[in-house]
């Protein structure tokens, strides 16, 4: 397994700068984005981006056919973005996770991460179809869905905290599926409270117990 790391002025050329030295295609690449860099002003405080990259031995179908799709969804939209593989196959999730970084990234954001989760489905639905299997894979964009995951991780932490010191339940607000998850599986192990989902479609919540 053959491993780089490239510095250069955005992340956008350092993953292409480490795909040319690995001479390989995305789908063939890990990229880890290990600084974003920053401008500075006037140039004085400024940093390089920073990528680790790692060249896979041998890429699976999902994660070839998830770059094809990701290459073809992000064409037709017209934006000014780079796609890249950031874990072949994630532990959490049981499939491949990738990153969209660029100067219209936020586009594919959207208010409280709705237009990522559009894509997300949009993403999964095409890979599946031409697959023929239920394929599991994440889409981010600039590590958007992470930090949104840390973020639930330590509020379901701070809710829990919560729930010992006052011996009651609290509901927390409305969220989609997976992120219901994360906060189930944060609190899964924890030897104080337990967690269940209430409620239907769009209000459906998280509750957390005293046990």
């Amino acid at each position: 397994m053959t491993e780089i790391v490239i510095t250069a002025k955005t992340v956008d050329e350092a993953i292409e700068l480490a795909l040319k030295e690995l001479d390989a295609e995305r789908a063939e690449v890990e990229i880890d984005v290990v600084s974003r860099g920053k401008a500075g002003i006037l140039g004085i405080g400024s940093e390089p981006a920073k990528v680790r990259a790692v060249l896979l031995d041998a890429p699976s179908d999902i994660v070839t056919t998830t770059t094809e799709v990701l290459d073809k969804v992000v064409s037709l939209l017209g934006v000014d973005v780079v796609t890249s593989l950031t874990n072949a196959e994630k532990e959490d999730l049981g499939g491949p996770a990738f990153d969209i970084e660029g100067d219209d990234a936020g586009l594919l954001i959207g208010r409280r991460g709705e237009t990522l989760k559009s894509l997300q489905f949009l993403v999964k639905y095409m890979v599946s179809q031409r697959l023929g299997v239920n394929a599991n894979l994440q889409v981010d964009v600039e590590g958007y869905q992470e930090r949104r995951n840390q973020a639930l991780a330590n509020m379901a932490r701070r809710v829990a905290q919560r729930v010992l010191d006052s011996g009651n339940p609290i509901s927390l607000e409305p969220m989609p599926a997976n992120e219901r998850r994360i906060v189930h599986l944060t609190l899964a192990d924890h030897a104080h409270v337990t967690t269940e989902s209430a409620g239907s479609g769009v209000a459906r919540q998280v509750v957390v117990h005293p046990k």
